[in-house]
């Protein structure tokens, strides 16, 4: 199990809802993203695990999204997955060319959807 499959299913058992579950894991690699913005020092490995945290965490809402199982409307399934495709493609430039402020982005896409999960929005 990769580690953003693994953290979600850790913080799965620790709430109740799977919204809270979804913003939870969305601050999560936000705070990695965070962190490596931060560091001025951070190497290209630490910013390439914060990035792949991300991307792994998106890629879980974008399968998620295209199950036919998946309760949301369409609508709000294809928005999430055109996000999805979004971050992921914004994740996958970051690093082939990392550049620290071009994060940011990705930061806000990410505690914004949380605050929307959690109610907050």
């Amino acid at each position: 199990m990769s580690s953003a499959a693994q953290a979600y299913a850790r913080v799965a058992n620790t709430t109740s809802s799977p919204r809270d579950i979804e913003a939870q894991a969305l601050l999560l690699a936000a705070n990695k993203l965070q962190a490596v913005m931060n560091n001025t020092d951070a190497t290209y490995t630490q910013m390439s695990e914060a990035l792949m945290f991300n991307r792994k965490l998106w890629t879980i809402f974008l399968s998620e999204a295209q199950r036919e199982e998946n309760p949301n409307s369409l609508e709000v399934r294809q928005n999430i997955a055109n996000l999805g495709v979004f971050v992921l493609s914004q994740t996958t430039a970051l690093q082939m060319s990392p550049q620290r402020e071009h994060i940011k982005p990705l930061i806000e896409i990410n505690r914004n959807i949380a605050a929307g999960l959690s109610g907050r929005g």
